[in-house]
């Protein structure tokens, strides 16, 4: 849908994308999100409950923060297919906070996780509200493939140990690589968990390539639930077990005051990461389902998530880069699958907490490494080497980075190295001296057009970037380096400023420096093609009047035929109009 589009929708549409989404929706849709839906919540119940008690929290607390945003998110969410939930990035943070404040007091640990998610959502919301949305272009798909491949290599080691039937208090990719192997040499393995593990990978993979049409995902979760039931595994296999009993209920969470300084920093903290994390997979998801990317109101709708999630009795989440493709996987179409997920949880909360107690671990675990294989873009990146290697290798640094030092390190890495990169182009942009080329129209450059034609005592220079002060002192030398060698005959210096969109204060002084250098040898300085805004600059500088408006051209055509006009040099055109 383009930007047009979404204009001319009614403004409900537009504030509640869901309503959208209702209007239009289609009813062959609805067998494939009611199945995702039905999936997903299979998935979440363990991986919430899991999250929760990394955080610090009693793992009901999950559930909780699992089933407000996916409802929330649902209303107001952009995005057709993004799961929202609790996510292990966030716990670290979540729980260094909470338990060294909570002081082993369960209540009030609820107050403090309950408090930092509405200071979270309020931060993403304001930034949404005040369109800051922008800074998501610094992402470029360099970065987004980098991104995506650490996160598919990640999630895939960390659910290695699942499949294989143990498991690991490891974190990090390193450390969970290192804690797996080791479990698989000291003969952790469970024979029976890596069957069914291995079954689910091959039912879902093969299933896919043979009936797409068929939920292979759900027949997976069917088929290892019914395995360990009719041979009896549950003293073997790890399983998800039975659910907690309760459902979230509306609570303002209230904490001292003395508190709320280290729980901003928190939620600072949680909305950098948690906005990174959003970005990225919304660009990606949009990209695959030809949607784009409003990036404010993916803000403003992760920052309402939050606010919900802390009114009732959950925590600060985010995106969720395992979830999200495990609901792509299983056939997702839009936002229904969420409503479908939150609601199995809250119906197996009330009325069957039993329902998914003989769910092996090791098929979730196959699950999630199968749809993390989505997420891959190796012949993308391959493709980056053959044609823009410098973007390549921020690809793979964003990757390392990913993988080694965590998301936000490694994203602010790759955005560092593609500033770097793009301080470096602009500080040494490419520049040419013009020529005329018998034969072609316009003015080119001599270096690759050996045979092009200069005028007479007149130097064309082009410079492909806007003058600031990384450039200005070399967009002087270089001027003047040409004056010199051009010897005394030269008589006017015509700058191509087309790609010129910015002149800062240190690049208008070291042009006030040139023309100083240029009128020490009688030499005319002039602008072609300059646009207005720009030459507006120069003008508040006081540069425009130094130049002189009668030596701002809008062609470098126009600027030739004057000089040619007011030093009478002789000049046979040889392409002439």
């Amino acid at each position: 849908m383009s930007t047009e589009d979404r204009t001319d929708q009614p403004l409900g549409s537009r504030l509640v994308p869901g309503l959208s989404v209702l209007r239009s929706y289609e009813r062959a849709w609805l067998r494939y999100d009611l199945i995702a839906g039905l999936v997903l919540a299979a998935f979440l119940v363990p991986v919430g409950m899991g999250y929760a008690e990394a955080s610090g929290l009693p793992a009901i607390t999950g559930l909780y923060a699992t089933i407000v945003p996916l409802l929330a998110y649902a209303i107001l969410g952009p995005s057709r297919i993004l799961v929202l939930g609790p996510d292990s990035s966030l716990a670290p943070i979540i729980a260094v906070t909470v338990v060294a404040l909570a002081a082993g007091d369960p209540e009030q640990a609820l107050a403090l996780a309950g408090m930092t998610a509405l200071m979270t959502g309020a931060l993403l919301a304001l930034a949404g509200l005040f369109r800051l949305g922008y800074l998501t272009d610094l992402l470029s798909l360099p970065i987004r493939f980098g991104y995506l491949n650490g996160i598919a290599l990640t999630v895939i080691v960390s659910q290695l140990p699942k499949v294989f039937g143990f498991s690991t208090d490891a974190e990090g990719l390193l450390d969970e690589a290192s804690a797996f192997l080791r479990g698989v040499a000291d003969g952790e393995t469970v024979v029976a968990a890596l069957a069914i593990g291995l079954a689910s990978i091959v039912v879902v993979v093969a299933g896919k390539r043979l009936a797409p049409v068929v939920p292979w995902v759900l027949v997976a979760v069917v088929g290892g639930s019914l395995a360990v039931t009719i041979f009896g595994l549950h003293g073997d296999v790890e399983v998800v077990g039975a659910l907690p009993r309760g459902l979230p209920s509306f609570d303002l969470p209230s904490v001292p005051a003395d508190d709320l300084p280290r729980l901003a920093a928190a939620a600072v903290s949680i909305a950098l990461v948690a906005f990174a994390d959003t970005s990225v997979l919304s660009r990606t998801y949009a990209a695959r389902l030809g949607d784009d990317v409003d990036p404010n109101r993916e803000m403003i709708a992760l920052g309402a998530a939050n606010l919900a999630t802390g009114l009732f009795q959950g925590f600060p989440i985010s995106s969720s880069s395992s979830r999200t493709p495990v609901a792509e996987s299983a056939g997702s179409k839009t936002q229904l699958t969420g409503v479908v997920g939150a609601a199995a949880i809250t119906l197996m909360l009330l009325f069957a907490p039993a329902a998914l107690r003989n769910l092996p671990q090791a098929t979730l675990g196959a699950i999630v490494i199968v749809a993390a294989t989505s997420l891959v873009e190796i012949p993308k990146v391959r493709r980056l080497f053959r044609v823009r290697p410098s973007e390549f290798w921020v690809s793979i640094a964003c990757f390392l980075g990913v993988a080694l030092l965590g998301v936000i390190p490694g994203i602010f890495l790759a955005i560092g190295i593609g500033v770097a990169q793009f301080v470096h182009r602009a500080w040494i942009p490419y520049d040419a001296v013009l020529g005329r080329v018998k034969g072609l129209k316009g003015y080119h450059d001599v270096t690759r057009h050996p045979e092009g034609l200069r005028i007479p005592g007149l130097i064309l220079y082009r410079w492909d970037a806007p003058l600031f002060f990384a450039n200005a002192a070399r967009f002087r030398e270089r001027v003047f380096r040409h004056v010199r060698r051009a010897g005394p005959d030269v008589k006017w210096v015509v700058v191509a400023g087309e790609p010129i969109t910015d002149v800062d204060a240190t690049a208008a002084r070291a042009l006030s420096d040139l023309l100083d250098d240029l009128d020490a040898r009688s030499v005319r300085f002039a602008f072609a093609e300059l646009k207005g805004p720009v030459w507006d600059q120069l003008v508040t500088y006081g540069l425009a009047a130094r130049i002189g408006e009668r030596y701002r051209f809008p062609t470098l055509g126009t600027a030739v035929k004057a000089y040619v006009e007011e030093t009478g040099t002789p000049w046979v055109d040889p392409n002439p109009d």
